[in-house]
């Protein structure tokens, strides 16, 4: 009767434990699109030359981003 007993309750824990491991579902709605990116969102912290809603601004910021700021070419010095 002892060993019936450990063996249940073994059991039980061991499919408690195995239950845990499994994963949540991911019910969230994830990225919404529902703005344009050059829109803003509101924040003070922002590059000095551009403007909130203005295409064209946003625009010139990601081209001198790119062209400046993430070009390892532009970017290294040759001595």
């Amino acid at each position: 009767m002892i060993q019936r007993l450990h063996l249940i309750v073994i059991t039980a824990l061991a499919a408690g434990a195995l239950a845990a491991c499994g994963e949540k579902p991911q019910t969230g709605a994830g990225i919404r699109g529902d703005a344009a990116p050059y829109a803003g969102t509101g924040s003070n912290f922002t590059e000095p030359g551009w403007k909130a809603g203005d295409k064209a601004s946003w625009e010139a910021q990601l081209k001198a981003r790119q062209q400046y700021g993430q070009n390892e070419y532009t970017r290294s010095q040759t001595k």
